[in-house]
Protein backbone atom coordinates (compact mmCIF):
# COMPACT_ATOMS: atom_id res chain seq x y z
CA UNK A 1 0.00 0.00 0.00
CA UNK A 2 0.97 3.31 -0.67
CA UNK A 3 0.71 5.91 3.04
CA UNK A 4 1.27 8.97 4.30
CA UNK A 5 1.99 9.23 7.51
CA UNK A 6 1.78 12.60 9.97
CA UNK A 7 3.74 12.94 12.53
CA UNK A 8 6.15 10.35 11.34
CA UNK A 9 9.23 11.33 12.79
CA UNK A 10 7.65 11.03 16.06
CA UNK A 11 7.51 8.22 18.77
CA UNK A 12 4.93 6.45 17.54
CA UNK A 13 5.03 7.51 13.67
CA UNK A 14 9.10 6.00 13.92
CA UNK A 15 7.90 2.67 14.95
CA UNK A 16 4.95 2.71 12.67
CA UNK A 17 7.36 3.57 9.52
CA UNK A 18 9.46 0.73 10.10
CA UNK A 19 6.28 -1.92 10.51
CA UNK A 20 4.89 -0.22 6.94
CA UNK A 21 7.93 -0.81 5.39
CA UNK A 22 8.71 -4.45 6.76
CA UNK A 23 5.28 -5.17 5.60
CA UNK A 24 5.80 -4.12 2.14
CA UNK A 25 3.82 -0.79 2.15
CA UNK A 26 5.79 2.40 0.65
CA UNK A 27 5.80 4.95 3.11
CA UNK A 28 5.49 8.72 2.44
CA UNK A 29 7.01 10.27 5.83
CA UNK A 30 5.14 14.18 7.34
CA UNK A 31 8.23 15.04 9.57
CA UNK A 32 6.94 17.06 12.69
CA UNK A 33 8.53 19.86 11.32
CA UNK A 34 5.28 20.33 9.28
CA UNK A 35 2.60 22.24 10.55
CA UNK A 36 0.07 19.90 10.31
CA UNK A 37 -2.49 23.13 10.63
CA UNK A 38 -1.05 24.57 7.28
CA UNK A 39 -3.26 23.00 4.91
CA UNK A 40 -1.09 24.48 1.58
CA UNK A 41 1.89 22.84 3.15
CA UNK A 42 -0.26 19.10 3.98
CA UNK A 43 -1.87 19.77 0.53
CA UNK A 44 1.12 19.44 -1.27
CA UNK A 45 3.17 16.71 0.39
CA UNK A 46 -0.08 14.79 0.33
CA UNK A 47 -0.46 15.13 -3.58
CA UNK A 48 3.30 14.16 -4.34
CA UNK A 49 2.42 10.38 -2.09
CA UNK A 50 -1.19 9.96 -3.66
CA UNK A 51 -1.45 7.76 -0.85
CA UNK A 52 -4.22 4.94 -0.37
CA UNK A 53 -4.14 5.10 3.14
CA UNK A 54 -2.70 8.08 5.47
CA UNK A 55 -2.36 7.21 9.22
CA UNK A 56 -2.52 10.69 11.09
CA UNK A 57 -0.52 10.66 14.37
CA UNK A 58 0.10 14.33 14.04
CA UNK A 59 -0.54 16.17 17.12
CA UNK A 60 0.83 17.27 20.88
CA UNK A 61 0.60 14.66 23.20
CA UNK A 62 1.65 15.73 26.49
CA UNK A 63 -1.28 15.69 28.55
CA UNK A 64 0.24 17.42 31.45
CA UNK A 65 1.71 20.14 29.05
CA UNK A 66 -1.88 20.65 27.69
CA UNK A 67 -3.49 22.44 31.09
CA UNK A 68 -0.37 25.03 30.25
CA UNK A 69 -1.33 25.23 26.49
CA UNK A 70 -4.81 24.56 25.87
CA UNK A 71 -5.37 26.82 23.26
CA UNK A 72 -2.21 25.47 21.23
CA UNK A 73 -3.21 22.05 21.94
CA UNK A 74 -6.61 22.58 19.85
CA UNK A 75 -4.85 24.42 17.52
CA UNK A 76 -2.34 21.39 16.41
CA UNK A 77 -4.95 18.63 17.47
CA UNK A 78 -8.84 19.15 16.56
CA UNK A 79 -7.79 21.98 13.65
CA UNK A 80 -5.15 20.20 12.55
CA UNK A 81 -7.21 17.10 12.10
CA UNK A 82 -9.76 18.87 10.23
CA UNK A 83 -6.99 20.50 7.95
CA UNK A 84 -5.56 16.89 7.39
CA UNK A 85 -9.42 15.32 6.61
CA UNK A 86 -10.41 18.46 4.01
CA UNK A 87 -6.75 17.37 2.47
CA UNK A 88 -7.57 13.83 2.34
CA UNK A 89 -11.33 14.46 0.73
CA UNK A 90 -9.99 16.81 -1.91
CA UNK A 91 -7.62 14.06 -2.83
CA UNK A 92 -8.42 11.50 -5.88
CA UNK A 93 -8.88 8.74 -5.24
CA UNK A 94 -9.47 9.96 -1.78
CA UNK A 95 -7.29 7.33 1.09
CA UNK A 96 -8.49 5.56 3.67
CA UNK A 97 -7.64 7.42 7.00
CA UNK A 98 -6.61 5.93 9.88
CA UNK A 99 -7.15 9.19 13.03
CA UNK A 100 -5.45 8.18 15.77
CA UNK A 101 -7.16 9.11 19.07
CA UNK A 102 -6.92 8.48 22.41
CA UNK A 103 -8.48 6.58 25.39
CA UNK A 104 -7.90 9.71 27.38
CA UNK A 105 -11.25 10.59 25.89
CA UNK A 106 -13.12 8.73 28.47
CA UNK A 107 -11.83 10.31 31.45
CA UNK A 108 -13.58 9.21 34.52
CA UNK A 109 -15.30 5.48 33.25
CA UNK A 110 -18.54 4.19 34.97
CA UNK A 111 -17.11 1.14 34.89
CA UNK A 112 -14.06 -0.87 33.69
CA UNK A 113 -12.95 -2.33 31.18
CA UNK A 114 -13.90 0.27 28.94
CA UNK A 115 -15.51 -0.29 25.71
CA UNK A 116 -15.92 1.49 22.96
CA UNK A 117 -19.69 2.62 23.64
CA UNK A 118 -18.37 4.09 26.55
CA UNK A 119 -19.64 8.19 27.26
CA UNK A 120 -16.62 10.96 26.33
CA UNK A 121 -15.84 12.86 29.06
CA UNK A 122 -12.79 14.69 29.05
CA UNK A 123 -11.01 15.97 32.03
CA UNK A 124 -7.83 17.59 30.18
CA UNK A 125 -7.90 19.79 27.48
CA UNK A 126 -5.74 17.01 25.99
CA UNK A 127 -8.91 14.83 25.98
CA UNK A 128 -11.22 17.28 24.91
CA UNK A 129 -8.80 18.32 21.63
CA UNK A 130 -8.98 14.63 20.82
CA UNK A 131 -12.80 14.42 21.30
CA UNK A 132 -13.10 17.44 19.00
CA UNK A 133 -10.31 15.49 16.37
CA UNK A 134 -12.40 12.67 16.56
CA UNK A 135 -15.94 14.10 15.57
CA UNK A 136 -13.98 15.92 12.96
CA UNK A 137 -13.15 12.76 11.58
CA UNK A 138 -16.87 11.46 11.82
CA UNK A 139 -18.09 14.22 10.56
CA UNK A 140 -16.15 13.80 7.43
CA UNK A 141 -17.05 9.88 6.74
CA UNK A 142 -21.03 11.08 7.29
CA UNK A 143 -20.89 14.27 5.49
CA UNK A 144 -18.39 13.49 2.71
CA UNK A 145 -18.19 9.63 2.80
CA UNK A 146 -14.50 10.09 3.60
CA UNK A 147 -13.34 6.65 5.06
CA UNK A 148 -12.37 7.64 8.36
CA UNK A 149 -11.34 4.77 10.99
CA UNK A 150 -11.38 5.91 14.03
CA UNK A 151 -8.47 4.58 16.85
CA UNK A 152 -8.58 5.16 20.67
CA UNK A 153 -4.77 3.85 21.83
CA UNK A 154 -4.48 3.28 25.66
CA UNK A 155 -1.29 4.17 27.30
CA UNK A 156 1.82 2.71 24.64
CA UNK A 157 5.00 2.14 25.97
CA UNK A 158 8.33 1.33 24.43
CA UNK A 159 12.12 2.44 23.45
CA UNK A 160 12.26 5.71 22.33
CA UNK A 161 9.71 7.57 24.07
CA UNK A 162 9.52 11.09 25.33
CA UNK A 163 10.71 11.49 29.18
CA UNK A 164 7.31 13.75 29.20
CA UNK A 165 5.12 10.26 29.57
CA UNK A 166 5.38 8.42 33.12
CA UNK A 167 7.42 5.02 31.83
CA UNK A 168 10.08 7.27 30.21
CA UNK A 169 10.31 9.13 32.79
CA UNK A 170 10.54 6.62 35.52
CA UNK A 171 13.46 4.60 33.00
CA UNK A 172 15.02 7.79 32.64
CA UNK A 173 15.14 8.78 36.30
CA UNK A 174 16.55 5.13 37.18
CA UNK A 175 19.28 5.39 34.49
CA UNK A 176 20.45 8.91 35.42
CA UNK A 177 20.82 7.36 39.17
CA UNK A 178 23.13 4.69 37.94
CA UNK A 179 25.31 6.97 36.71
CA UNK A 180 25.26 9.45 39.60
CA UNK A 181 25.29 6.67 42.55
CA UNK A 182 22.46 8.24 44.00
CA UNK A 183 19.72 6.25 46.19
CA UNK A 184 16.36 8.08 45.30
CA UNK A 185 14.34 8.83 41.89
CA UNK A 186 11.69 11.74 42.15
CA UNK A 187 8.49 10.14 41.64
CA UNK A 188 4.69 11.94 41.74
CA UNK A 189 1.54 9.71 42.54
CA UNK A 190 2.20 6.31 42.08
CA UNK A 191 -1.65 5.25 42.94
CA UNK A 192 -3.44 5.80 39.34
CA UNK A 193 -3.81 2.33 37.36
CA UNK A 194 -3.50 2.24 33.42
CA UNK A 195 -3.43 -0.24 30.55
CA UNK A 196 0.05 -0.36 28.82
CA UNK A 197 0.52 -2.04 25.54
CA UNK A 198 4.21 -1.68 23.27
CA UNK A 199 4.25 0.48 20.98
CA UNK A 200 5.13 -2.40 18.66
CA UNK A 201 2.08 -3.97 19.04
CA UNK A 202 0.19 -0.94 19.07
CA UNK A 203 1.62 0.08 15.20
CA UNK A 204 0.56 -3.51 13.85
CA UNK A 205 -3.13 -3.03 15.06
CA UNK A 206 -3.11 0.35 13.31
CA UNK A 207 -2.45 -1.78 10.29
CA UNK A 208 -4.27 -4.29 10.66
CA UNK A 209 -7.33 -1.37 10.56
CA UNK A 210 -5.90 -0.02 7.47
CA UNK A 211 -7.37 -3.38 6.06
CA UNK A 212 -10.31 -4.10 8.07
CA UNK A 213 -11.95 -1.39 9.84
CA UNK A 214 -14.84 -0.32 9.21
CA UNK A 215 -15.62 3.21 7.96
CA UNK A 216 -16.99 5.19 10.80
CA UNK A 217 -16.44 2.76 13.52
CA UNK A 218 -13.83 3.65 16.47
CA UNK A 219 -11.69 0.73 17.99
CA UNK A 220 -9.54 0.64 21.43
CA UNK A 221 -6.01 -0.35 21.59
CA UNK A 222 -4.85 -2.22 24.70
CA UNK A 223 -3.94 -5.35 26.47
CA UNK A 224 -7.29 -5.25 29.24
CA UNK A 225 -5.00 -5.01 32.34
CA UNK A 226 -4.85 -2.11 34.43
CA UNK A 227 -1.32 -1.98 35.75
CA UNK A 228 -0.84 0.82 38.75
CA UNK A 229 2.09 2.74 38.10
CA UNK A 230 3.58 1.89 41.81
CA UNK A 231 4.14 -1.79 40.01
CA UNK A 232 5.89 -0.29 36.23
CA UNK A 233 8.15 1.21 38.42
CA UNK A 234 8.44 -1.67 40.96
CA UNK A 235 9.92 -3.48 37.91
CA UNK A 236 11.57 -0.75 36.33
CA UNK A 237 13.62 -0.64 40.35
CA UNK A 238 14.12 -4.43 40.13
CA UNK A 239 16.15 -3.84 36.82
CA UNK A 240 18.26 -1.17 37.99
CA UNK A 241 22.00 -1.44 38.17
CA UNK A 242 21.78 0.13 41.94
CA UNK A 243 19.11 0.11 44.56
CA UNK A 244 17.16 3.14 44.68
CA UNK A 245 14.31 4.41 46.35
CA UNK A 246 10.88 6.97 45.15
CA UNK A 247 10.84 10.33 46.86
CA UNK A 248 7.40 11.69 46.39
CA UNK A 249 7.87 15.54 44.38
CA UNK A 250 4.72 17.53 44.60
CA UNK A 251 5.87 19.32 41.96
CA UNK A 252 5.27 15.96 39.61
CA UNK A 253 1.44 16.26 39.88
CA UNK A 254 -1.12 17.04 37.57
CA UNK A 255 -3.82 19.09 38.78
CA UNK A 256 -6.37 16.34 37.51
CA UNK A 257 -5.84 12.54 37.35
CA UNK A 258 -7.91 9.22 36.13
CA UNK A 259 -7.14 6.62 38.80
CA UNK A 260 -7.76 4.13 36.68
CA UNK A 261 -8.14 4.06 32.60
CA UNK A 262 -7.93 0.25 31.50
CA UNK A 263 -9.98 -0.69 28.21
CA UNK A 264 -11.70 -3.33 26.05
CA UNK A 265 -9.88 -4.27 22.95
CA UNK A 266 -12.63 -6.84 21.68
CA UNK A 267 -13.97 -5.21 18.73
CA UNK A 268 -10.82 -4.81 17.47
CA UNK A 269 -9.76 -8.46 18.16
CA UNK A 270 -12.85 -9.77 16.90
CA UNK A 271 -12.21 -7.79 13.86
CA UNK A 272 -8.52 -8.52 13.33
CA UNK A 273 -7.58 -11.50 15.91
CA UNK A 274 -5.09 -8.62 16.95
CA UNK A 275 -3.93 -9.63 20.25
CA UNK A 276 -0.84 -8.10 22.18
CA UNK A 277 1.84 -10.31 21.93
CA UNK A 278 5.02 -8.22 23.34
CA UNK A 279 4.55 -8.76 28.12
CA UNK A 280 4.94 -5.20 29.80
CA UNK A 281 8.24 -7.07 31.16
CA UNK A 282 9.76 -7.19 27.74
CA UNK A 283 9.05 -3.43 27.18
CA UNK A 284 10.26 -2.31 30.21
CA UNK A 285 13.61 -4.29 29.72
CA UNK A 286 14.48 -2.28 26.03
CA UNK A 287 12.96 1.00 27.36
CA UNK A 288 15.65 0.86 30.17
CA UNK A 289 18.20 -0.40 27.90
CA UNK A 290 17.40 2.78 25.01
CA UNK A 291 17.49 4.77 28.36
CA UNK A 292 20.76 3.83 29.03
CA UNK A 293 21.74 4.17 25.21
CA UNK A 294 21.25 7.97 25.29
CA UNK A 295 22.25 8.70 28.68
Amino acid sequence: MRTFVTGASGFVGTWLTRHLEACGDTVYPLRDEFDIADEAAVAREAAIAAPQVIYHLAGLADVSRSWEIPAETFRVNALGTVVLLEVARKLVPAPRVILVSSAEVYGIADSAPVTETAPLRPVTPYAASKVAAEYAGLQAFLGHGLEVVRVRPFNHVGPGQAGSFVVAALAARVVEAERAGADEIRVGDLTPARDFTDVRDVVRAYRLLAEAGVPGDVYNVCSGVAVPIATVLAEIVALARRPVTPAADAALLRPVDLPVLVGDAGRLAALTGWRPEIPLHDTLVDVLAAARERA
